[in-house]
């Protein structure tokens, strides 16, 4: 495990150990809730611990979080402890690598809630690149917007990751807070200095920029 994801020997152990105890059947007694569980950059600008019933049922609906071990989750849907990440190279019978592994399957399901959701048929794509990969955009059943986050710079305008997970966030909050359905609505996002750029976005490609 330390090799093929590059961690520490105590952190493999550590996974080792989950994924010895893995326990079946998912129960609320042995697993917690996807969105409840994840802790990492991303989520820390998500308040969920005063999310109310109409925040989680409105997460429910509409937000999907992408897995290396889960493929595609809802926000409610029960999850063990685990650390796979998309891009790990876990190759077997399926192929090279965990892309290989979820070939259509992401992207299908995402096809089949989205056509059976009501609003707008946008997916707005707030993941990380290593993460969207899994997906297939021309296979899906609606078109898709890139959201993007960067920082100036010395003049310029970059992507710096941590800074970007958090926006993906915080933006992913203010959606199921505010309960959009119409992605127009993201252009007032303005929160910890992001404001949209309108001369460096285009139709499909959002860049929000700070600094």
């Amino acid at each position: 495990l330390a090799q093929l994801m590059k961690i520490s020997p105590r952190l493999a152990a550590l996974n080792h150990d989950r994924y010895r105890n893995f326990l079946f059947p998912f129960t609320p007694d042995n697993s917690r809730q996807a969105l409840l569980a994840f802790k990492g950059d991303v989520y820390q600008n998500m308040a969920v611990d005063g999310y109310r019933d109409t925040e989680f049922d409105f997460a429910q609906g509409h937000l999907r979080i992408l897995s290396g071990l889960y493929g595609l989750l809802r926000p409610l849907d029960l999850i063990q402890p685990y650390r796979l990440e998309m891009g790990t190279r876990l190759a077997g019978p399926w192929g090279k690598d965990l892309y290989q592994f979820w070939n259509n399957r992401i992207t299908d399901r995402l096809s089949r809630e989205i056509k059976e959701s009501t609003g707008s048929p946008v997916l707005v794509n707030l993941a990380s690149s290593e993460y969207f990969k899994a997906v297939r955009p021309q296979r899906l059943s609606a078109p898709v917007l890139h959201i993007h986050f960067m920082e100036k710079k010395g003049g310029t305008l970059k992507v710096i990751g941590i800074h970007a997970k958090r926006a993906r966030g915080l933006m992913t909050d203010f959606i199921v807070r505010n309960q959009i359905h119409d992605p127009g609505e993201l252009r007032s996002f303005d929160l910890n200095g992001y404001r949209l750029s309108l001369e460096r976005s285009t139709e499909t490609d959002w860049i929000f920029a700070r600094g």
